[in-house]
């Protein structure tokens, strides 16, 4: 369901929202907020996500109603927010053009005063030209407490210690990559007081990541180059999580350790895990046609969010990934890609669990047929399984947060009414669901929110 349907999902017309949105193709008439909510069947608690421009970090329940805002950090560049119990919030801040990154990291309190702040990796200039000390961070942050991001029954994310884990640029030159400098994927891992314990690379490791001949000449090549960065984000990272506990590690497989470093390249549609080595231990992609089982799964294509499935939850040890589809992948050139970038192309998107050792199918949502094409973010997203056994998914290009069940039928849905400045998005990057308990504010009253048929569903003309 996308904006074509949203119109359907409206329990009272108080709920419309009317947007002025220029030069869309897509319905400009759509209600925002809660638009479905049958709370026999959810996983209560609230929403946490980052407004595209300066409304900043909101916390709504799940009739719509927010409940809480953090200002001063932004969505532009630094990847999600999290809400840690007591209601403390962690989310980079904007600044960092002309690079998609976070000059600083931020942890505040739910009044909104710092408590832990990181911005001291390298020396950059900023769009203006004034030279500035910056975290660099983007897409992605973790805490080993934390390491889907995420709740799980018996996971307490450490508040005010311990390390966390960022992922980061650096700009390098590596000749078996490119001749052009690079904006190259880093993950550092720090310690309370801001001390770098763990660093590797991306490109010292680009004979790992599966390429073939033709993907390793379009790289070289670097048609992705910025003139405005002075650089080529050749892979661009957009996760970053701890493996976490799982049974696979604990029946012996080292893979898996619960501190190896899972990443996903959007642009070149590849998962790996990253072992404490720096080796890559494991690996899904590029090229889906590897084996067997990666052919029946079919290939992935700009992927978001890769994660394993936290223990206490239904699938635990699975990797769950939103599938955006769109275009990506490096390969050789065709009509649709002349210059051997973006080689791979899909009109729809998917999530997918997957057994990450024999790469079966586990559950998959997805819109089938001809009209498969309703289900689609070709950026951002995410997906988190809940302690019910559901499912909520940001697709995050139409700002739509949904929670589906095992069978696929949706129980809760909200359609975001934050725009950026321009009008033209109200993306969201990646949201997430946490108990009730953790803000410390009363629990809500919970209202039922039934759509009536699309059929029946009119702008009135007076």
């Amino acid at each position: 369901m996308t904006r074509r349907l949203c119109a359907a999902a409206i329990a009272a017309p108080v709920l419309l929202a009317l947007t002025a949105v220029a030069l869309r193709s897509a319905p400009s008439v759509y209600p925002t907020g809660t638009t479905i909510f049958h709370p026999d069947k959810t996983w209560s608690g609230y929403t946490v996500f980052i407004t595209p421009d300066d409304d900043g970090v909101v916390v709504v329940d799940m009739n719509g109603r927010v409940v809480k805002t953090w200002t001063g950090l932004s969505g532009a560049a630094g990847g999600p927010a999290r809400v840690l119990p007591g209601g403390y919030v962690i989310a980079g801040t904007g600044g960092g053009a002309p690079h998609q990154e976070a000059p600083a990291l931020l942890e505040l309190d739910w009044n909104g005063q710092e408590v832990w702040r990181f911005d001291h990796v390298e020396q950059v200039k900023t769009a203006a030209g004034q030279t500035i000390w910056s975290a660099r961070q983007h897409h992605d942050w973790q805490r080993p407490s934390y390491p889907a991001g995420y709740y799980a029954p018996g996971v307490q994310p450490e508040v005010k210690a311990g390390p966390t884990l960022l992922l980061t640029h650096a700009t390098v030159t590596n000749a078996r990559v490119s001749e052009r400098p690079l904006e190259d994927d880093r993950l550092i891992e720090i310690s309370w007081d801001g001390k770098i314990s763990w660093d590797w690379r991306a490109s010292d490791h680009v004979d790992e990541l599966g390429f073939s001949d033709d993907a390793r000449a379009v790289i070289r090549q670097a048609v992705g180059y910025s003139r405005a960065r002075d650089s080529y984000d050749w892979l661009h990272v957009n996760a970053a999580s701890y493996v976490g506990p799982n049974h696979w590690y604990d029946a012996g497989d080292a893979r898996f350790a619960p501190d190896n470093v899972l990443i996903s390249s959007r642009e070149s549609n590849f998962m790996a895990i990253v072992a404490r080595s720096g080796k890559i231990v494991w690996r899904m992609g590029p090229d889906y046609r590897e084996s067997e089982a990666l052919t029946k799964l079919g290939q992935i294509i700009g992927q978001h969010n890769p994660h394993i499935i936290p223990k206490g939850l239904n699938g635990a040890g699975n990797l769950l990934v939103f599938d955006n589809g769109g275009a990506a992948g490096y390969g050789s050139s065709n009509p649709g890609a002349p210059d051997g970038r973006n080689a791979i192309r899909r009109g729809n998107s998917r999530v997918v669990e997957i057994n990450p050792v024999t790469f079966t199918k586990a559950w998959e949502y997805a819109v089938g047929g001809a009209e498969s094409y309703k289900f689609f973010s070709h950026y951002v997203s995410g997906a988190q399984r809940l302690p019910n056994g559901n499912t909520m998914i940001t697709e995050g290009a139409d700002g739509r947060i949904f929670e589906v069940t095992t069978a696929g039928a949706i129980v809760w849905e909200y359609v975001s009414p934050y725009f950026s400045k321009t009008g033209d998005t109200n993306r969201v990057y990646r949201a997430y669901r946490v108990p009730y308990e953790w803000l410390p504010i009363a629990k809500p009253s919970e209202r039922a929110v039934v759509p009536p048929a699309v059929k029946d569903f009119h702008v009135n003309a007076e």
